[in-house]
């Protein structure tokens, strides 16, 4: 009996980059020529907002395109491909951004958002009803030590975590708590995640995401576990359409 090969599952985003990449490969979008607005490629594509913009950041992490925020995605020079350059194949455009982006099948950013605010706001809710004075203390501490008066820099990425982590553990569901740590070190092994949230997580965006989990400590402070899971849901959809922001503008 004959053997079947294995096939690999592509995310979409993959096949979007690898399409983009082999046009700026063929030369149909010329090194510093700047590409269509994310709308029309998306339109183009039919995809959605969000697909196409992990496909650009996987394009930039492949080093086929600079995304340069406020003013748009510019293609690069292009770069020798040394598996091609040896064997004198063509360029495998897919493959140079799995080398870059790494083997293993990955979730994209929006993915683990979208995780995360099936989890999250329970979780606050839960913290609010059953949290110990202690945990709540620790929740309260951990939004101490982000700043907003700055534009963030890694501690604070930390303490972030630190803060959601938190009320995970203040939950009393150990199999919840543990399902948000394992998202968590998703985002934190993505390179889409990282670079996004280096593109689009300015001052401003910081200020926000502070005041956002204010309403969510004051919420659980106050044990209202109605008022908790709203301003975490409202906080994650925040985040979303914060990294949802067109380029462009």
């Amino acid at each position: 009996m004959s053997l079947l090969q294995a096939v690999s599952a592509q995310r979409l985003y993959r096949l979007i980059a690898d399409q983009i990449a082999k046009k700026i490969s063929a030369g149909e979008f010329a090194p510093g020529e700047r590409l269509p607005a994310e709308r029309e490629l998306a339109e183009q594509l039919n995809v959605a907002r969000s697909t196409l913009r992990e496909a650009l950041i996987a394009l930039e992490i492949g080093g086929y395109i600079e995304v340069r925020v406020g003013s748009g995605v510019f293609v690069l020079e292009p770069k020798e491909n040394g598996q091609a350059a040896t064997n004198g194949t063509e360029p495998d455009p897919a493959a140079e951004i799995d080398a870059r982006l790494g083997a293993a099948l990955e979730a994209s950013p929006f993915e683990l958002i979208e995780t995360r605010t099936l989890f999250e706001p329970e979780c606050a809710a839960l913290a609010a009803q059953q949290g110990t004075p202690e945990q709540i203390a620790a929740i309260e501490e951990a939004h101490r030590k982000m700043n907003p008066d700055q534009s963030p820099e890694a501690g604070d990425f930390a303490h972030d975590r630190a803060f959601h982590q938190a009320i995970a553990d203040a939950c009393g569901n150990a199999a919840l708590a543990s399902v948000v740590t394992h998202v968590w070190d998703l985002c934190e092994a993505s390179p889409l995640y990282k670079r996004l949230d280096k593109h689009f997580v300015d001052a401003s965006a910081w200020r926000a995401a502070v005041g956002e989990h204010d309403r969510i400590v004051s919420a659980i402070v106050a044990r209202d576990p109605i008022r908790a899971r709203h301003a975490m849901s409202f906080h994650l959809l925040a985040i979303v359409s914060r990294l949802s922001e067109d380029i462009a503008e």
